[in-house]
């Protein structure tokens, strides 16, 4: 008997070759130079911010070569799959127009390369096992889990390597017959890949971002495929997918570096070209003094719908995940301001290979720069659909009036230096909130008043603006009257002469400005204050000033 009758036996349905499907699957039509690259998720739970930034080099990479990045649902390990995993994956992609060239959801397929659900592709890994059964680089083993944790629990005990290997990989010199005979006696089995490494040998792989790397060559008979549904472990199906879709670059996290000499090995197995690894380094975060490793269970901002629920615009995340992927990315942005990300050049060796460093503060400040540059017809578009989602009050304070709402978020708004307070979506309603009198009214607990705080100084303060220097006509014009109010109540109007002389004044404009301001809002910090009162008119203002001074005089 030989290895071709052993592969019949397991595999008696299999008719292609690995021939065959190299002819299904031939070199993609592609300019010179164009990248492959393929995000793989495994639908185990959420869409996580290291994938997420994964899937953005990956994008960038084709991006930048007219090449191909293609999704691919890696679902071998079907007993940790999470239901609707695939679709917020794909939707979180699509959110932030990560759009794969080639994918299969949902029932469309795009692409010629597919299947592209590795649940879908067994009769092709099957066909790739037998080859390797029939050349003598793979074999059944019929180890149980009993057998496999005394071996462990024996090289635990003597300070050993764990690991099927050597001559604790005791299926590994079984004959073909032996094999043969347990199977037909039905005795259950996994299939492994048979190693021809020595652990104490090396061999030099270049990383992209790494550079060159001396690794142990990889000498454990790792299994390939599992006995429950007869489904290949992931370090066998990458390495056929990766083939037939001509893959030229692997982008993933730096853990999978010490897989990468089995995973060369089992390429060299078919006699294929592994592809360019580009192994991206733990994404990390200050915690106090220390720096960690950003947690999956610790930290809400591990998962992409944190950003999503705090109305982050999509191209803030972005840019603030571009400066980690490349460290001279922000100095491109700033002499490239007007132009998209997609026209940065990646570097694999413009990234940081001992950790990037991701900064929650930084985001804020590119995410206020953008939503700053951003139209007030454009914000509220974007803030009335991130409210349609997740804040119903919101919406609610919106639909009261549209165009006010509008006129609130264009204070400041398209000017040389816009203001800059807005750093997502979740902001605005906390920063708005007394420019409605209704939930003014209901909300107004205390003032913030600044260096004036006698109750008779403000009533007369504000008595003589609403009676003689009210105005809405020019900003200019405005703020020339409250320069008359401060001097008439002998406030100095000129703010040099009060640094010259402070002790022949009772303050400055300065200080007027700040009553006028924190008496109709509560608030000493506000987008500028003449506009606000126009949007508000002079009734309004009035009503607010009158009311005060009421409440002030009780």
């Amino acid at each position: 008997m030989t290895n071709k009758d052993l592969a019949n036996l397991i595999f008696p349905n299999i008719t292609k070759t690995v021939e065959d499907y190299e002819k299904e699957y031939p070199e993609r039509n592609l300019k010179e130079g164009a990248c492959v690259t393929r995000f793989a998720p495994s639908p185990t739970g959420y869409m996580h911010l290291g994938g997420f930034f994964q899937a953005l080099i990956d994008f960038t990479i084709a991006n930048n070569t007219d090449g191909v990045f293609y999704l691919r649902n890696e679902d071998t390990d079907q007993k940790r799959e999470v239901e609707k995993a695939v679709e917020l994956i794909t939707s979180t992609l699509n959110h932030y127009n990560i759009v794969p060239d080639e994918y299969e959801y949902n029932g469309e397929t795009k692409g010629n390369y597919g299947p592209y659900i590795q649940s879908e592709r067994k009769e092709i890994y099957h066909a790739f096992i037998k080859h390797l059964i029939e050349i003598g680089r793979a074999y059944p083993c019929f180890c149980t889990k009993d057998e496999i944790d005394e071996m462990r629990h024996t090289q635990e005990e003597r300070k050993m390597r764990p690991g099927y290997y050597g001559r604790y990989a005791r299926c590994n010199t079984l004959s073909v017959e032996e094999a043969i005979n347990k199977i037909k006696n039905k005795e259950p089995y996994v299939i492994r890949f048979r190693s021809n490494g020595n652990f104490e040998n090396k061999i030099i792989f270049n990383d992209l971002v790494k550079g060159r790397l001396h690794l142990n060559e990889n000498d454990i008979d790792d299994v390939i495929m599992k006995s429950d549904n007869l489904l290949p472990t992931y370090h066998f199906a990458h390495v056929v997918d990766d083939h037939l879709m001509h893959t030229t670059h692997v982008v993933r996290g730096e853990e999978w570096l010490p897989s990468v000499p089995k995973h060369i090995q089992m390429f060299e197995a078919f006699g294929f070209t592994p592809p360019n690894y580009i192994h991206t380094p733990l994404i990390i975060k200050k915690d106090g003094e220390s720096i960690r490793k950003i947690s999956k269970r610790k930290d809400p901002e591990a998962s992409m719908s944190y950003y999503d629920e705090l109305g982050y615009p999509t191209l803030a995340v972005i840019e603030s995940l571009m400066t980690i992927i490349n460290s001279n990315y922000e100095i491109w942005h700033t002499e490239n301001p007007d132009k998209s990300y997609l026209d940065f050049k990646f570097n694999p060796q413009k990234m940081s290979s001992s950790g990037a460093l991701y900064d929650l503060d930084k985001l804020n400040n590119i995410s206020k720069e953008i939503i700053s540059k951003m139209s007030a017809e454009e914000l509220f578009e974007q803030s009335y659909s991130w409210a349609k989602k997740y804040n119903e009050n919101l919406v609610k304070i919106i639909e009261k009036d549209k165009e006010y709402y509008k006129g609130i978020l264009n204070i400041e708004r398209e000017k040389v230096k816009p203001r800059k307070d807005i750093a997502h979506y979740s902001d605005i309603e906390d920063l708005i909130w007394y420019m409605y009198d209704d939930i003014y009214n209901e909300k107004i607990s205390e003032y913030e008043w600044q260096k004036i705080t006698d109750k008779k100084e403000i009533t007369e303060i504000l008595n003589k603006y609403i009676e003689n220097y009210y105005t809405d006509e020019s900003q200019e014009e405005w703020f020339n009257n409250v320069k008359k109010l401060a001097e008439e109540l002998g406030y100095a109007s000129n703010m040099k002469e009060y640094k010259k002389n402070p002790e022949n004044f009772k303050g400055n404009v300065a200080d007027i400005a700040t009553v006028l301001r924190v008496a109709l809002t509560s608030k000493s910090n506000t987008p500028d204050l003449y506009e606000i009162m126009k949007l508000f008119g002079k009734d309004r203002v009035e009503n607010r000033y009158k009311e005060l001074i009421k409440n002030l005089g009780q």
